[in-house]
């Protein structure tokens, strides 16, 4: 997701990429309890005694678990889910999605499903969108590749790039119409943990928004193009690619794209994010997550980064460069149930040596979850987040984090 125009693009990318992440689920597990899948890059240590274990589980009655259900192949399942965006209204997403083995798999060293997905939203403030996602894994795991392909309609609302006064407390109303898609493909070397990838990613959008006293923007009812590539290096030693309780995960990249067809030309865009998860005594588990990201060139203001946590809304606090550091901390307190408090804070700003111009704002809250696959480390539950403009609730299934 992004700004005006960006908010076009990567809004759309941000929930395509939100759909994808909540179809396959995190999680994290007891001390106690089975062995789960590592990374679906291959084999656990005893693939036999996770079944086992599993089956044991259920049979004690330790609790609902879907595992059984993921074992099975399916021809399609249906996927619902609800949204809870403050940036776009309360609304739901749902659609089929396509299996092309079963979870079980995994355990047979055979990797994550190949998952294909058809689906739509709709949100309370109008915003609406219809997508398509394919995901795939080649070569015993060692290519990815990754399709996506949207058209939507998004209301959102400009509170300036940087610290802008008159937009603060009464913000600019925008709607983004955006058509495209992206593809990507990412290789792992070996039995390593390194991967390295290339993003492609183009899209039309029609922006439209009134000229606003107060503000150097015009009114601006127009279509534009922006299309780019993205190379990618990424190193990932998580334990699970669901909601991980040990590892870490790299990744770099850097953009070049060209927006038109007025004005902007050829801009840059570099991002480096952090992960580390760790396993602490009395069932606490810790995540870390960092990240900055730059734009660099006469970008549209729509592609700009912004600060995204929970309890801070989306495209709210936008910049030329942005900065975030969050921490969480879950307690496995009762077989499968866990509670979670999460706290974090960023910062944007329009340019480096403008730095007395940037916007921050901290977020924190809390939720609980429930183990609803143990043999797949999947955990779902609610979180509730504020921050001192935004309150919100949101439903996840697996890692806030997550990265497939």
């Amino acid at each position: 997701m992004s700004m005006l125009q960006r908010v076009g693009v990567l809004v759309s990318f941000w929930l395509a990429a939100t759909v994808f992440a909540s179809a396959q689920a995190p999680s994290s597990p007891t001390l106690n309890e089975a062995p789960r899948v590592l990374q679906g890059t291959g084999p656990t240590a005893n693939p036999a005694a996770d079944t086992h274990a599993a089956a044991d589980a259920a049979k004690n009655g330790d609790g609902f678990d879907v595992s059984p259900f993921l074992d099975k192949t399916f021809g399609f399942l249906p996927v619902v889910s609800p949204i809870t965006e403050p940036a776009i209204g309360y609304g739901a997403s749902g659609g089929l999605m396509f299996l092309s083995k079963s979870f079980g798999d995994m355990s047979a060293g055979l990797g994550r499903p190949n998952i294909t997905y058809v689906g739509g939203m709709g949100t309370s403030n109008g915003s609406w969108a219809v997508y398509g996602i394919d995901a795939r894994y080649w070569l015993r795991d060692h290519l990815q590749t990754l399709f996506v392909a949207i058209y939507g309609s998004l209301n959102l609302d400009f509170y300036g790039i940087g610290k802008t006064e008159a937009l603060q407390d009464d913000p600019l109303r925008y709607s983004l119409r955006p058509i495209g898609g992206t593809a990507q493909v990412k290789y792992r070397f070996g039995d390593s943990s390194i991967w390295a990838g290339l993003n492609a990613r183009f899209a039309s959008t029609a922006v439209e928004f009134d000229s606003k006293e107060g503000t150097d923007l015009p009114a601006y009812h127009r279509a534009s193009n922006l299309g780019g590539a993205t190379a990618m290096a990424v190193w990932d030693s998580r334990d699970n690619i669901f909601t991980p309780i040990r590892g870490t995960y790299v990744e770099g990249n850097f953009g070049m794209f060209l927006a038109g067809p007025e004005s902007t030309g050829v801009f840059e865009q570099a991002e480096l994010l952090a992960l580390q998860f760790i396993p602490l005594p009395f069932r606490l588990y810790l995540g870390l997550r960092g990240q900055v990201k730059a734009t660099f060139g006469e970008a549209p203001f729509y592609f700009l980064p912004f600060i995204s946590m929970r309890g801070v809304m989306q495209v709210r606090y936008q910049g030329e460069e942005i900065a975030q550091l969050e921490a969480e901390l879950r307690w496995q307190f009762w077989k499968r149930w866990s509670l979670v408090g999460f706290a974090g804070g960023g910062g944007a700003w329009a340019q480096f040596e403008r730095f007395d111009e940037a916007q921050g704002v901290a977020a924190g809250g809390g939720g609980f979850r429930y183990e609803i696959a143990r043999k797949y480390g999947i955990h779902a539950g609610i979180d509730v987040a504020g921050s001192r403009d935004t309150a919100a609730v949101y439903i996840q299934v697996g890692s806030d984090w997550m990265r497939p």
